[in-house]
């Protein structure tokens, strides 16, 4: 069963499931209203919940780099190869889509990269953020652009509108 508990940061209010086995999803401000069909509880009464929030607090505080909590994520074997090279971007890195698809195979990979990565339920902590377009530019983003880039104004991250 996956329960769900909402967490205010200073980017907006977040929503954050879990199942048994771990996290499995980190819904943005604007995707907020449309989770909140699911089990709510409160972020003190769940341990998980609990330690991801104050993860995701401290990342966004700027005192966490990496997470550290059990994930629970379900998807394609392309799709959980493409999270596991996420999470290979180091902080305060970027890489283009293109980059990261030569890593799993060929360039003519990077629109199917970015598919999955569009895809990813746990954003932040699976960090899809990092990935940008080609020359540098600022590409799609499951929380929109502007989050993407105060994410990577974040980590000090550098990209061109």
């Amino acid at each position: 069963m996956q329960l769900s508990t909402t967490l205010p940061t200073a980017l907006g209010v977040f929503t954050l499931t879990a199942d048994e086995a771990g996290l499995c999803g980190l819904s943005f401000p604007e995707e907020h209203q449309l989770v909140l069909h699911k089990s709510l509880v409160a972020i003190a009464t769940h341990p998980l919940l609990h330690e991801a929030g104050r993860q995701l607090l401290a990342y966004i505080s700027g005192s966490l780099r990496d997470f550290d909590l059990p994930l629970s994520i379900q998807g394609t074997a392309f799709q959980l190869q493409v999270w596991e090279q996420l999470r290979t971007i180091a902080y305060g890195q970027t890489m283009t889509y293109g980059e990261l698809a030569e890593r799993i195979g060929g360039r003519h990979k990077a629109r199917a990269v970015g598919g999955a990565a569009h895809a990813n339920p746990l954003a932040i902590i699976i960090p899809c953020h990092r990935l940008i377009g080609a020359g540098g530019k600022l590409t799609g983003f499951g929380g929109g652009l502007p989050m993407k880039q105060a994410l990577l104004n974040l980590e000090g991250s550098s990209c061109k509108d």
